[in-house]
Order: structure tokens, then C-alpha cells, then sequence
């Protein structure tokens, strides 16, 4: 898909009918897979990138490398990127984690965690939320590399 055409795309999903839900949304304690946790107050002006995915899901598998990118790039700006997974044994995430090099923050609360966003089953769902903390895209199923980067926008809009 050429880059015009994977735009227009983003355009639409960003003007759905999930697009704009959850101006002000109040996020739950969030306890992260590495023993930290993220406050309802961390979300406060600070964009976010919230990916559902489970181990065992190839399309997540190199989804989520770009993820990383997406997480080592938005070093010291307004957005936060966090996994969710859908796996039930923390371990398994752990291993996987490692095995893959990935050092983006995750939660085990996915199952919990998706329907606050999305009604879509489908893996990996990525969902960005702009600064105001409206849902800015819900984008369901793998992205191009440079789809995801583009990401990094939310911090700045």
C-alpha cells in the first residue's frame, strides 16, 4: 500500500465513530508487567499508543517491533507507549519480552483494558489517544512501520 493511500486510511479511521470518545477519560491504576505502575495523573497532558497483543500472534509479533521504535523514539516527549497484553501467564509475556528485545512498558490488564477503548477483538488493536485524552484512532490489525512512527505526532498535536 503506498504511503498516500496508508494516509487516507489514518485520516479515516481518525474521523470514525470512536474517533473523539473519551475527551477528559478517566484512566484506571494501570500495574505494570516489570512490578511499576502508571497513576490515573501520569495521563494528564501526555499522548498515549496503547497496543492489545498476545504472544502467540505473529502479526503482533512483528507489529510490536515497531512498537519498540515507536517507544524508543518518543524518549522525553508528551507520549506514552504501553503494551497490553492478552496472554493470561505473566511469564510467557516476560519470556517473550526478552527473547524479542523489548523494552516498551506492559500490562497484563489488556482484557480489562480493551473494552475501555474498543468493542474489536481483533490482534494486534492499536489505539492512539490524543493529549486531551480523546481516542484519536483505533486501528485494528497490523500497521507498516512507518504508520506507527507516525505516531509520535500525538505528542506534539
Amino acid at each position: 500500500m503506498d504511503k498516500t493511500r496508508r494516509l487516507l486510511l489514518l485520516q479515516a479511521l481518525s474521523t470514525s465513530a470512536l474517533a473523539g470518545q473519551g475527551a477528559g477519560r478517566d484512566w484506571p491504576q494501570i500495574e505494570l508487567l516489570d512490578g511499576g505502575s502508571l497513576a490515573p495523573a501520569h495521563w494528564q497532558d501526555r499522548a498515549a499508543v496503547l497496543v492489545f497483543f498476545a504472544t502467540h500472534c505473529p502479526f503482533c509479533r512483528r507489529h510490536n517491533q515497531h512498537v519498540e521504535k515507536l517507544h524508543r523514539a518518543s524518549q522525553g516527549l508528551r507520549l506514552q507507549v504501553l503494551g497490553a497484553a492478552l496472554d493470561r501467564e505473566p511469564a510467557v509475556v516476560r519470556s517473550y519480552l526478552a527473547n524479542a528485545g523489548y523494552s516498551f512498558p506492559v500490562t497484563m490488564q489488556g482484557p480489562s483494558l480493551r473494552p475501555l477503548f474498543s468493542p474489536r477483538a481483533v490482534m494486534p488493536l492499536t489505539v492512539a489517544i490524543d493529549r486531551r485524552g480523546a481516542v484519536h484512532a483505533v486501528v485494528p490489525g497490523e500497521m507498516f512501520e512507518e504508520d506507527v512512527l507516525e505516531l509520535l505526532a500525538l505528542a506534539k498535536a
